[in-house]
């Protein structure tokens, strides 16, 4: 028999949640006001995650809070502020990005479960192992995988695994994209994304929308997944479309067919055109090129036009103020408009039936209209009110926290005590004939709560003497008593490691992938050279570097590790001990003892305890992200328990995708290397495309070696990886850093502003 699967629901707000429970979601993941990947969306209150969780729990349905963006370092105090609503609120799992977050739960909040992110971006199986050994119950896999590779991962033992099956789809990798923060100072990792990718962008002279993904939706196809849980994205759409779409599912899951209904239902309310992304293998049919947003079900192709009228024979019942919109070429989006004026032989009608010719007014003339172009349901009345659903009364499933309260009965007085506050009434108090029913009867007084924020816990009865209080005495204790207490929340104080040593000078790293681009460099004015390998690499070329100064970096993206293992076995055997890391997966492809390990900047280290967990975890130095800000930067260097590298130059990787950007068909690529230039609004991006991965660069390179005299860092890097530079160049180049300069036409990007 197959294991039941989780199928998990996004609510961006509270009414999006409980629409997702009544259409048969098991599990609900949401946000909070604070770090949050969809910090547009409009996100839950304390008190309604609060009420929510427990409405879900009373169901017998979970959920998971996210806190699934990088935090800088003074925004820690208001982590633990939402992780103690969350404890609060007796969620059952965080989702998290930021490698602080996760040990920070780790330690002071053990009882909630770790889900890592698809932020995290695990695409292979030796990165979600390496995750489930630093303590993760559940990894979000990236979206790019296959199912081959899906059913790989899946082999792993003691690891649940989750999977998105229908949503909007990014682009790049999810967690290793940059380009809307070097775009607009609008980083998606920490979830401000400003989807610059969905722009129209001019690629080799041709305007084109060349990174506009589809959407996913995998549909029957979800029966085949190896995974325990189905993630549905959307936590930025209504709670219509969040109850269409968990409907749509739980049929599927449920053994129905024939659902096409439902599938219309989800394209009538927001839907791009559908793709099952690389479910099957790589697929170059993803991307929309020339249009963007949201399409609807089409309905049918302009069959005439007359002046403002077209006419058309629906595949769709349509009836009047329904939502259509027509393809026009050329134009970004389609045109849209409400549907008021039909006619049927001539006559006015409310409705069309599907297969009745209609003539449709429009309500302004559109010189782009042609003959054959597709006509889309995207709004439908009937469709809006199909999805209704029920929810609780306000604070019918408030969580109260617990208070527990001891009570002390004398001759002549009854204390009673709870969280440093104490009420006293005196009287003079018999013997009780029953001391068992005077203490029944304590339990049932101070059980009520009444309108008070908290709930009584332990109550803990001294009595002696068994004396008996009457009634209306304990009513006034209580009450004094519970007018005074303040529900006690623990304070956290967050254990920091001792600050490294301050170095008195820095040491220069550059960091290259072809030994030849530093042949025209005096080494012996580098203290380290950091090589980044890949599958093309070979120990001879890394052999022409002078070995005591090498250290070894492994790539972000992998997906196939095994192929790259032989190479670094080879140069573990010749004695290369130094070693970097991009991504999770290299911690479980190097040793865990016996070599000097550093994390590179794709894993994000923006805060004191994200270094901390790194150093637990055997990194011995870290280097800081290319996004941040120099007063986060400034705090970091300080508090920092590790030696701390600094980029001081840098072409910015914005994005690597999995999806193909060339126009020729797969059938003619040579897949080779191939360079090309994009512009959007005047900002120029260098395109790189190779063996069916896509990587976009800024043009304009990221420079700061003039700010070194204003950081105690212990190492400023200059970084010539994925840029076809020559070794004429980089020498140039370098003999402005290492003056202290900026070569011309270099930007500091976010570095002396704010990141959102």
């Amino acid at each position: 028999m197959t294991a039941k699967k989780e199928l998990l629901a996004p609510a961006g707000d509270i009414e999006a949640g409980y629409a997702a429970l009544y259409y048969g979601a098991d599990a609900i993941y949401l946000g909070l006001k604070q770090f949050s990947a969809r910090a547009t969306a409009n996100n839950f209150s304390a008190q309604e995650l609060n009420e929510f969780t427990g409405y879900a729990h009373s169901l017998g349905k979970k959920v998971f809070v996210t806190i699934n963006t990088v935090l800088q370092e003074n925004e820690l105090s208001d982590l633990i502020k939402n992780l103690d609503t969350c404890r609060a609120a007796h969620v059952d799992a965080l989702i998290v990005q930021d490698l602080g977050v996760a040990g920070i739960v780790k330690q002071y909040y053990p009882e909630i479960a770790l889900h890592a992110s698809t932020q995290m971006a695990v695409h292979n199986k030796e990165g979600a192992i390496a995750l489930q050994k630093l303590g993760f119950e559940r990894v979000v896999l990236a979206r790019e995988l296959t199912l081959k590779e899906i059913q790989d991962i899946a082999t792993i033992k003691g690891l649940e695994l989750e999977c998105f099956i229908h949503g909007a789809l990014c682009y790049s990798y999810s967690g290793i994209c940059q380009f809307s923060s070097f775009d607009c100072s609008r980083s998606a990792n920490r979830g401000k994304c400003a989807y610059p990718c969905r722009a129209e962008f001019v690629k080799d002279g041709k305007k084109s929308h060349c990174f506009s993904m589809k959407d996913m939706a995998l549909c029957e196809d979800v029966l085949k997944l190896p995974v325990y849980s189905l993630k549905i994205e959307g936590r930025k759409k209504t709670a219509l479309y969040v109850a269409a779409v968990v409907d749509y599912y739980r049929r599927i899951l449920d053994g129905q067919k024939n659902l096409s209904e439902q599938a219309s239902h989800i394209k009538q309310i927001f839907a791009r055109p559908w793709c099952r992304f690389h479910f099957d293998g790589k697929d170059k049919a993803v991307v929309d090129r020339e249009f963007v947003g949201h399409r609807g079900l089409e309905i049918g192709k302009i069959e005439e036009i007359s002046g403002r009228k077209i006419i058309l024979t629906p595949s769709h019942r349509i009836a009047r103020h329904d939502g259509l919109q027509i393809d026009i070429k050329g134009e970004e989006k389609p045109f849209g408009f409400s549907l008021q004026n039909m006619q049927i032989g001539g006559k006015n009608v409310f409705e069309a039936r599907a297969g009745e010719k209609v003539e449709i007014l429009l309500p302004k003339a559109h010189s782009g209209l042609q003959k054959g172009q597709r006509v889309y349901l995207s709004s439908s009345s009937e469709v809006k009110g199909a999805y209704n659903y029920t929810k609780p009364k306000p604070k019918e499933f408030w969580q109260k926290p617990d208070v527990d309260v001891t009570i002390e009965i004398s001759q002549d007085k009854i204390i009673a005590r709870a969280n440093g506050v104490e009420s006293e009434v005196s009287g003079s108090f018999d013997v009780a004939q029953d001391k068992a029913k005077m203490t029944d009867a304590l339990q049932k007084v101070f059980a009520k709560t009444g309108d008070v924020d908290f709930a009584l816990g332990k109550l803990t009865v001294t009595n002696p003497q068994g004396r008996f209080v009457p009634m209306s005495i304990l009513n006034e204790l209580r009450r004094n008593l519970y007018a005074q207490v303040k529900p006690a929340r623990d304070s956290i104080v967050l254990n920091r490691p001792d600050p490294r040593p301050i170095p008195s000078k820095f040491k220069w790293i550059i960091q290259i992938d072809q030994s030849s681009k530093c042949s025209q460099i005096d080494l012996a004015s580098i203290d380290e050279i950091i090589y980044l390998i890949n599958e093309k690499s070979t120990k001879d070329d890394i052999g022409l570097l002078p070995k005591n100064k090498v250290r070894i970096a492994l790539p972000v993206i992998c997906r196939t590790p095994s192929r790259l293992q032989p190479l670094i076995n080879q140069l573990l055997e010749l004695g290369y001990k130094k070693w970097e890391i991009n991504n999770y997966w290299g911690l479980n492809v190097l040793p865990s003892k016996g070599i000097d390990l550093s994390f590179g900047n794709m894993l994000y280290m923006f805060n004191s305890s994200a270094i901390a967990f790194a150093q637990t975890i055997g990194a011995s130095r870290i280097t800081l992200g290319i996004e941040d800000t120099f007063t986060n930067i400034q705090t970091l260097v300080q508090n920092s328990s590790l030696p701390v590298v600094f980029t001081v130059y840098q072409n910015a990787p914005l994005f690597t995708s999995a999806v193909c950007v060339r126009d020729n068909s797969c059938a003619e690529c040579d897949k080779k290397l191939k360079w090309s230039k994009l512009e959007k609004n005047g900002q120029h991006y260098l395109l790189k495309s190779e063996n069916c991965q896509t990587e976009v660069y800024s043009a304009q390179a990221f420079s700061a070696a003039d700010e070194l005299s204003d950081l105690t860092v212990d190492y400023a890097k200059a970084d010539f990886c994925g840029i076809d530079y020559t070794s004429c160049e980089i020498a140039a180049i370098w003999q402005k850093l290492y003056q202290r300069k900026n070569p011309h036409g270099t930007n500091k990007a976010n570095l002396k502003q704010t990141i959102f």
